[in-house]
């Protein structure tokens, strides 16, 4: 990857899909299958990925500080167990335990998954038809358990292939374990952070292995990506607390339907 214009547009898209319910994997997936990029691409992914964990830190600050503040004093305190800290502290970590026995047996699949157009197609079709179904589950107030926890920690886990929107469909595991719209958007990205930070340190020593350079621009392109990432994921707040998800199961639809037809076409 040499050109720049390639780079900023590769951040452009994480930014904007990272925290939307598209699937940000999706979209670089296709784009660099497009571009024929592989390997050399690995850091700067990481790179942008932390560029977008970083806009949902700063983004959830309040909630993450008192959450570990609280989940720290009930670790000494039997009366500081009573807090939301506590209880939300243990679903987090529950929920990052199934994720990773979830997604690290399919590393390889998900990694040849990236070079297929048909696999990444068939991802989008499937959060479109995720997406149909957010509107017709009921809505519940539930406080948030550790079951609940682990079960949006699995589907966080299986949503690692391309195409699959991690963000719409832990956002609807929550919704459909009972969870209200805010818990559920405020659940799914506290998740969000151990998931991507330690996806990204299991990258390290192949990086430090293999000889992967950063591309020309790389510096703009990463701060691009965190400030679209932060706007994005505020955008996407506004649509999950109104049910507005019908646009996104459109637009997954026919961006899946032309990866499949594209990759069918190619075979004959």
């Amino acid at each position: 990857m040499s050109f720049e214009w390639q780079t900023l547009l590769l951040s452009a898209v994480q930014g904007v899909t990272e925290f939307l319910p598209i699937s940000s994997s999706g979209h670089l997936a296709l784009l660099q299958t497009a571009f024929g990029l592989s390997e050399s691409a690995l850091a700067f992914d990481i790179l942008l990925h932390c560029a977008t964990t970083l806009a949902v830190l700063i983004f959830f600050r309040k909630d993450i500080a008192a959450f570990l503040s609280q989940w720290c004093a009930g670790l000494v305190s039997k009366e500081a167990r009573t807090a939301e800290g506590w209880r939300y502290g243990w679903a987090v970590l529950g929920g990052t335990v199934v994720t990773a026995a979830a997604a690290l047996p399919l590393k390889s699949a998900v990694e040849a998954a990236m070079r297929s157009y048909f696999a990444v197609g068939v991802g989008l079709l499937t959060t479109a038809g995720i997406l149909c179904l957010v509107p017709l589950l009921p809505n519940r107030k539930r406080e948030l358990s550790l079951k609940a926890a682990l079960v949006v920690g699995l589907v966080q886990g299986l949503a690692v292939f391309p195409g699959v929107s991690r963000s719409g469909s832990t956002i609807a595991a929550a919704l459909f374990m009972g969870l209200s719209a805010p818990e559920a958007f405020r659940l799914s990205f506290l998740l969000s952070v151990p998931a991507v930070l330690g996806a990204a340190l299991l990258e390290v020593p192949g990086l430090l292995r293999g000889s992967s350079v950063l591309p020309g621009g790389w510096v703009p392109a990463v701060f691009a990506a965190f400030l679209l990432g932060y706007l994005s994921l505020t955008l996407l707040r506004r649509l999950v607390l109104s049910g507005r998800w019908a646009y996104f199961s459109v637009y997954c639809f026919f961006l899946g339907l032309a990866a499949v037809v594209s990759e069918a076409a190619a075979h004959f």
